[in-house]
């Protein structure tokens, strides 16, 4: 199987090891392994690699796992277009364009998205463009 992140790239060679425990080394590697992680429905995942400053963090898990669920499985994750990379050794941005429909709804967008490192990379915010 084709990963779900679009790299062209099997998944078990690809995001699977990020999804099984192995720490990404580069946010770009975190970014995409959370598109798959969406496309896939991998509340654990999504929650873990998430900072605790996000905006949507949520110490009720059974509910935040319920709002990812539900977005996991009435979108289609159709693509995934890496814009932009700015590494930095404990602040990064990637900035991409998520191509993404819902029924005959295209819902794709722009984000530039923040990754904080505290011992390992976390999806801090994003701002869409």
């Amino acid at each position: 199987m084709l990963c779900p992140c679009h790299s062209q790239k099997p998944y078990q060679e690809c995001c699977r090891p990020f999804h099984d425990g192995a720490l990404p080394e580069r946010p770009v590697e975190l970014m995409r392994s959370r598109y798959a992680a969406y496309s896939l429905g991998l509340c654990d995942y999504l929650i873990q690699t998430t900072h605790p400053e996000h905006k949507n963090y949520s110490k009720d898990l059974i509910r935040w796992k319920q709002e990812i669920t539900a977005f996991s499985e009435a979108t289609s994750f159709d693509g995934l277009t890496i814009i932009e990379t700015t590494d930095g050794e404990e602040r990064a941005y990637v900035t991409f364009r998520a191509h993404l429909s819902q029924g005959k709804k295209d819902i794709s967008f722009t984000e530039k998205s923040l990754f904080i490192k505290q011992g390992r990379w976390l999806y801090r915010e994003g701002q869409i463009l």
